[in-house]
C-alpha cells in the first residue's frame, strides 16, 4: 500500500499527472518525455509540502494566533522551529475521489470544526488534463453557520530538466515582493525594481535565493498572471499560469531542504493570501454561511 493512499493517473495525449488520496495532492506531471514535476514517486513519502493543497490558509500564521470577528483563537505550531503554523489543516487527511475519468479526477474532503479553526467547510479538489495542459480548481464552501476566514494555496515544485534550479530560466509578472524576517513573515511589500527579485524579464536564477512571496501580479488579456521557467537552451519550458482567485505568489528555490533535493526544483506556489493573512488581515476571505470561493492555476508546457 502506497505511503499516499490511492494514486489516480489522468491521460490526455502527451500529458499525464498522478494525483493522490492524501491530501489530494499532485504527485506527478509529464509533458511528452519530460518531467514538468519534480514530484514523488508512488511509494515515498510527501516531503518539502510537494504538490499538496493547503487549506483552510496558506504559507505561515505567525505564532499560529489570529485573531476573527472578535475572537481570540490559537492554531496548533506545525513549523515549531520557528513557532508558527503553516499550510493549513487538510495536508495529512484523506481525501475521497467522487469523481474521475481517463483525463480528470475530483477530491473532496470535509473540514470540522476544532481548535483554532472553529468553522465548518467543504473542500473540493479538481484536475484536469487536456490539450493544453493540466488545470487544477480548488473550492471550498461554509458548511456552518458564522462566517470563516479562509485562504488557499499548492505547493508544485517544476524542473525543466537542469541538475539545480541555477541554469534555468524565470519570468515573474509581479511589480511587488514582500521582504520577510528570520520566520518567513512579512515585515513590508515593496516594489521589486533595482532588487534581486525583479523578474519581469527573464533572467537565469542563477545563485538567487528564493523563499519569497510576490503580489501586485501582472495579469494577461484572460486575467491569468503567466510565471515561465525555461530551459537555458530556451526550447523547451513550463508556463504556470495563476487564474481566478490566486492574488499571491511565493516560490521557493529549496535551499532549507537536505540534500539531494536542495535546488533542485522551484516551487511555484498560487495563493489567495500573503503568508500572515490571518494574523494581518491581507486578502482573507471572509467565508459567510453557503458561500464558496473558488481559486483556479494551471500549467502549459510547451517547446520551442
Amino acid at each position: 500500500m502506497s505511503q499516499t493512499g490511492r494514486q489516480l493517473t489522468l491521460r490526455h495525449g502527451d500529458h499525464t499527472a498522478v494525483v493522490v488520496e492524501l491530501g489530494a495532492a499532485l504527485r506527478s506531471y509529464a509533458f511528452e518525455d519530460r518531467e514538468v514535476l519534480h514530484g514523488f514517486g508512488p511509494d515515498d513519502p510527501v516531503t518539502g509540502g510537494r504538490g499538496q493543497v493547503l487549506v483552510p490558509w496558506p504559507n505561515r500564521v505567525g505564532a499560529g494566533r489570529y485573531r476573527w470577528r472578535g475572537e481570540d483563537l490559537q492554531l496548533p505550531l506545525t513549523e515549531p522551529e520557528h513557532g508558527n503554523a503553516i499550510h493549513g489543516l487538510l495536508r495529512w487527511t484523506t481525501w475521497q475521489v467522487v469523481e474521475s475519468g481517463t483525463g480528470h479526477a475530483v477530491f473532496e474532503t470535509g473540514l470540522w470544526p476544532q481548535p483554532g479553526y472553529p468553522f465548518h467547510l467543504r473542500v473540493r479538489a479538481r484536475y484536469a488534463v487536456d490539450d493544453t495542459g493540466l488545470e487544477v480548481a480548488l473550492t471550498a464552501w461554509n458548511e456552518g453557520e458564522k462566517a470563516a476566514p479562509y485562504g488557499v494555496g499548492q505547493h508544485p515544485y517544476f524542473t525543466v530538466g537542469t541538475d539545480t534550479v541555477d541554469d534555468a530560466s524565470l519570468t515573474v509578472p509581479a511589480r511587488t515582493w514582500l521582504r520577510t524576517d528570520e520566520r518567513g513573515l512579512p515585515v513590508a511589500e515593496e516594489p521589486v525594481t533595482g532588487t534581486p527579485y525583479d523578474f519581469r524579464e527573464p533572467r537565469v536564477i542563477g545563485a538567487t535565493r528564493l523563499d519569497t512571496p510576490f503580489g501586485s501580479l501582472v495579469r494577461d488579456a484572460r486575467g491569468r498572471a503567466v510565471v515561465r521557467l525555461a530551459h537555458p537552451s530556451g526550447e523547451h519550458g513550463a508556463d504556470v499560469w495563476l487564474g481566478e482567485g490566486t492574488e499571491y505568489l511565493q516560490l521557493y528555490t529549496g535551499d532549507t531542504l537536505p540534500e539531494p533535493e536542495r535546488r533542485r526544483a522551484v516551487a511555484i506556489e498560487p495563493m489567495s493570501c500573503p503568508p500572515n493573512a490571518f494574523a494581518d488581515g491581507v486578502s482573507v476571505v471572509a467565508l459567510e454561511p453557503g458561500e464558496q470561493h473558488t481559486m483556479r492555476w494551471g500549467v502549459t508546457p510547451w517547446r520551442g
